[in-house]
Order: structure tokens, then sequence, then C-alpha cells
């Protein structure tokens, strides 16, 4: 990898970004009540999460071991607990019984062991009856759990499920000058891994965060309501954890940002070795590649240790300071149980508290990194949704039904690089149902033409017409079918032989085997196994070259064009399967406007012109047998394939 493309992965790298959020409200927005929902739910959920633990206290505190039985006269003489009255010994007004393990107070009544056992019969009904609640809050919390939980992930992965069909749908309308300079291979991990890493950032970042920012500001607040000097005592280490976390973003963020960068390199190299292994294995340069990779995974190890470090520092640093605050919490608050001015509900109740308020930091680690990576993925990934579409659609079209087969270059000059050009002020005509083949070095400009037709590329100066109307006043995928392009290297896609004739597309399979048997191609696919239903491996590996180029003439005379793009379709074909070639292009040609890119000059001889083309310009224009009395560059080119 360049030191460009070094740079570029370090400057995506960010902790958090409200623009990219902000662009990504165009497809959060759609599902604003799923979203909303799940955020009620959440909240539901939450509440239950901090509301188990008091009830744990009350039941304690006030039913298991209650440090005093309040007692109330009535005006009946009698003394009422929890509402139910109770016919006692004694009639001291306002009196209050205290548990025999309580030192007497002034006016406290001891109740007799049947009176204190009928007293705590209620009491264990209580804790029933609060048990069966903290069940069934249970249950609730785990059902509602489950429905955020789904809900959320559904929303996170429709979300990435339109943010990816658009992503792919730009990329469709990219010209191939973007391709040109784009590794593929980024392009793929934009599409598959950036987006999971946007799904994980809904389902684990974002609504979890407001979630650990209740849990804390709860736990808070009802420590706060319980205990006001314990709780200071419990929070006492939060300023070393605020220190603790500021310092593990700054190291973590370089930490990431370095590890991304080497595996950038990795992925590069692997991909380039993979590419090539053939070239590697015939020059033997299988070490020397090896050690180049090693170099760059021991960088990447290096990087991951330096990593895993900061982590690995990080949450046992906050478990630490956890353990501390928990200690000072059993330290002070069993000094207050001892000494009867704390409960032990309230103690029990704190230790849950603070351990609700520490997870989220133990979760920071992990949530940093998702974070993280889902900014750089989004970041990238807007990136390219950024990228302007060069070859501009015509706003308003003019309609194409069907091509006469008229086409003329007028002055066109064209250059892939701004100051190179490769055409210059090339001018011709080819009238309708003509055959006018290119012929010319290498870089000569004849596949640049093929190229300009399509408007894979626009042109910076000139007019390309097609019956007398500029291309660009066509709507570019409308002009697109109505060409076909048969190029030297076929490109076929995994699936069977008729899906790569038809593309994918609905055309009867008696159509496709009449255009099979017309170009030839039937000859070797009816000796297959299964014939058109026979599958075609990765790019067609299993097939020969001429296979391929057959497959090729099939597929571009099944969609009935009205021109015809030939781009040295017979270079690298053996003599016996170039006459079945040969053969099927006499066929296809006829009646329609078709432009042929040839090596071999044998090929073209019954064109109807033939433009010979030299350093972007045309140097020569006619008939073969015109451009052989000319003796000059064709000439030249018929002389050294042929004596």
């Amino acid at each position: 990898m360049n030191t460009h493309n070094n740079y570029e992965e370090q400057q995506i790298e960010k902790s958090f970004d409200i623009n990219l959020i902000k662009r990504l409200n165009k497809y959060t927005k759609k599902f604003f009540i799923p979203l909303l929902i799940s955020t009620v739910l959440l909240l539901s959920v939450t509440a239950i999460d901090l509301l188990k633990p008091y009830m744990i206290k009350i039941v304690i505190d006030d039913h298991i071991s209650p440090a005093k039985i309040f007692l109330q006269e009535d005006k009946a003489g009698k003394f009422k607990y929890d509402n139910i009255s109770y016919s006692l010994g004694n009639k001291d007004s306002k009196i209050y019984v205290a548990d025999q393990n309580l030192i007497r107070e002034e006016n406290t009544y001891l109740l007799t062991d049947a009176e204190y056992r009928s007293l705590r019969e209620l009491n264990i009904s209580k804790v029933y009856f609060l048990t069966l609640m903290f069940f069934i809050i249970l249950i609730l919390g785990f059902f509602l759990d489950y429905t955020q939980i789904y809900l959320l992930n559904f929303v996170g992965q429709k979300i990435v499920f339109d943010l990816r069909n658009d992503l792919f749908s730009h990329l469709e309308k990219m010209s191939l000058s973007y391709y040109e300079k784009t590794p593929i291979g980024r392009l793929v991990t934009r599409v598959t891994n950036d987006m999971n890493n946007i799904s994980e950032m809904y389902t684990n970042v974002i609504v979890t965060f407001l979630k650990d920012f209740l849990i804390i500001i709860g736990s808070i607040i009802i420590m706060f309501s319980l205990n006001v000097k314990l709780t200071l005592i419990a929070l006492s280490t939060v300023p070393f954890v605020v220190i603790s976390s500021i310092i593990f973003r700054v190291k973590a963020r370089k930490a990431y940002r370095a590890v991304r960068v080497k595996l950038a390199k990795i992925n590069a190299t692997l991909s380039e070795n993979i590419s090539g292994i053939k070239i590697i294995q015939i020059f033997n340069q299988e070490k020397n590649r090896f050690d180049k990779f090693n170099k760059i995974n021991n960088e990447h190890l290096e990087a991951s240790k330096r990593e895993i470090k900061i982590f690995a520092i990080f949450r046992p640093s906050v478990r630490f300071i956890y353990s501390i605050s928990l200690a000072l919490l059993i330290f002070y608050g069993g000094k207050g149980i001892l000494g009867n001015t704390l409960e032990f509900g309230v103690l029990i109740a704190f230790t849950t508290y603070v351990n609700l308020f520490f997870r989220p930091i133990f979760d920071l680690t992990e949530k940093f990194n998702i974070l993280q990576a889902a900014m750089s993925s989004l970041e990238r990934i807007f990136l390219i949704f950024d990228e302007p579409e060069t070859i501009k659609n015509s706003t308003n079209p003019v309609p194409l039904e069907k091509i006469e087969g008229t086409v003329e270059f007028r002055n066109v000059w064209f250059e892939y690089k701004e100051g190179e050009p490769v055409l210059r002020d090339v001018s011709f005509k080819a009238n309708p149902g003509e055959t006018i083949a290119f012929v010319g070095a290498t870089g000569s400009g004849k596949t640049t033409i093929m190229n300009l037709l399509t408007r894979m590329y626009d042109i910076q100066r000139g007019d390309i017409l097609i019956d007398d109307i500029n291309i660009k006043d066509y709507d570019k995928y409308v002009l697109r079918e109505r060409i076909s392009t048969v190029l030297q290297d076929v490109f076929l896609f995994s699936g069977d032989i008729k899906k790569n004739i038809s593309l994918y597309n609905n055309i009867p399979i008696d159509e496709i085997r009449s255009v099979a048997e017309y170009v030839n191609a039937s000859n070797f696919i009816e000796k297959l196994d299964h014939q058109y239903d026979s599958q075609v491996t990765e790019r067609g590996s299993t097939l020969s070259q001429g296979q391929r180029q057959l497959l090729s003439f099939a597929r571009a005379l099944v969609f009935k064009p009205d021109l015809l793009i030939l781009d040295e379709a017979t270079s690298s074909i053996d003599t016996e399967t170039e006459s079945f070639i040969q053969d099927a292009i006499e066929k296809i040609i006829k009646g329609r406007t078709t432009f042929v890119v040839a090596h071999r000059l044998s090929t073209i001889k019954n064109a109807d012109k033939i433009i010979v083309l030299h350093k972007g310009k045309i140097r020569e224009s006619g008939t073969h047998d015109e451009l052989l009395k000319n003796q000059g560059i064709y000439y030249n080119l018929y002389q050294l394939q042929y004596q």
C-alpha cells in the first residue's frame, strides 16, 4: 500500500462525528416508530433493573429483619400493625414495640413470644407476596428485554440493508475511471465489513448508551435517597475512573489507528500476491514474497500487541477501582449496621447499585472499539457516496426506441489524465449497416473509441453523434441497451450457461438455444453433462478461451442490439475455434452497424472501412485493398503479420 493510502486510512479514524450521524438520519428516520418503541422498552427494562435492588432492600429491612415494629393505638384501644388490629396487654398510648434483641427504651412494650410470632406471620406473607412480585417483574423484564433487543436488531439490519443497496446502486453508476483508481478489494470491504460495523453500532452502542446513562444517573439518585454519606463514600473513587477513561480514550485511539493501517497493508499485500500467484510460482519467488508479507504481518502483530496492552490495563484498572469502592462500602456500611445506624438491606442494595454504576464503564472498552470502527466505516462509505457520478445522464433525454445505425465522431479529443490526450481531433462517420474496423499499435486509442461510444467515458472536446443526435442527449442506460459489446477478455458470472447468456434476464430457454446455435456455441454446450444448466465456475475457468468467446457472442446477440462492438474478439483464439467465431461474426453483423478492433488483419479484410490509428490520430482510412495500395502504416502492419 502506498503512502497516500496509509494517510487516507489514518485520516478517517474518528471516535464520534455528529455530522456522520446526521447523514445517517436519512436511513433512520423511516424507522422512527420502531426506534421509539425500542427506546420506550429500553426505559422500561432500565427501570426494572433499578427497581430490583430496591425491592430486595424492602424485603430485608421491612419484613425479614425489621429493626423495630411500630404500633399505634386506635380508638378501640387496640394497636395497629400494618393496618391490622391486635389486642395487647398494655394500654399505654403512643408506644412502639422493639425487637427482643434491642435494649429497651422508655415507653417500650416488649411483646410476648406469641404476640411476636403473630406479627411476624404478617411479615412472612409480605415476603411471599414481594417474592412473587419480584418473579413477575423478572418475567416481564425478560420479555421486554427480548422484544427490545429483537426490534433494535431488526431496525439495525434494515438500515444496513437500505444503506448497502444504495451503496451498490451508486457503485453501479460510477464510471470506469473510478474503478481504475480504486482497488476492488477496498470496495468489497465497504459493502461487507463496514456495513457490519454500522449494524453493531446500532445494536450495541447507540441505544445502549442511553441505557448506560440512565443506569448511572438512576443508581446515583437512588443511592442518595437511601443514604447520602454512604453514597459519597461509594462514589469517592469516580474521579480516578474519569481520569483513567480519558487516558484510555487517547491511547486506544492511536493504537486502533495503527492496527487499522497495518491491517490495510496486509489486505493489499494478500490480494496482490493471491492475484499474482501464477507469476510468483513460475519465477520461484515464494520466499521473497513470503518475507515481504512476514514483515508486514509482524508490523501488524506489534501494533496489535500495543493495542492489547492498553485494553488489558484499562479494564483491570476499573475493576480495581470498583473493588476499592466496594471495600469502602462494606467497611463503613458494616460499621453502620453494627452501630445500629444503618439497615442491612440498605447495604445490600448499595453493593448492587455500585455494581450497576460501574458495569457500563467495564463495557466501555468494547463499545469504544465498536463506535470507533463504525465511525470510520461510515466515513469511508460516505466518501464513496460523495464521489460524483462523472457520466451525467440527461435530465430530459431524447426518446430512443431503435438506433438506425449512423455514427459520427466530430473532432473528438479525449484524455484519461489531464494534459495527456489519448485521442486527438478524431473524425469519422459510419453509415447504417457498415462494418468499421480499427487497427493500430497498442495505446493508439482503438479501445478508447469503443468505450466512448457507450459513454463509459465522456469526451473533453468534440461531438459523438448517433443518428445525428449527440449521445449525451440520450438516456445513457437506454443507449447501452441498444449496443452490445464483445470483449477480448470475456467475463463469466457464477451460475449456469443459460444465465450467463441471458445475464439473469427473463429470456425464454428456446430463444437462448436458438441464439447459441446461430453463433456455433451449441456445438460445445450440448456436449456438456447438463448442457445449458451446466454450472460455470468463477470467471469460467473450466471453459476454453474460444468457448467463453462463443458464449459472449450469444450473450451479445440475445439482446437484439442495433450496434455491435467487437473489441479484439479473436485475438487469443486457436485456428479451429476461429473458424467458428468468424462464421458467428459474419452472421451477427448482418444488418447492424459494427465496430471492430482487431489485431489479426485477416479478420477485417471485408470491412467497409478500416481506420488506422497512431498516437491518438487517424493516419489512414479506406478499404483493405485501398490501404494495401497506399503502402502506408496498414501495409507495413500487414507485411509484418504475413511475411
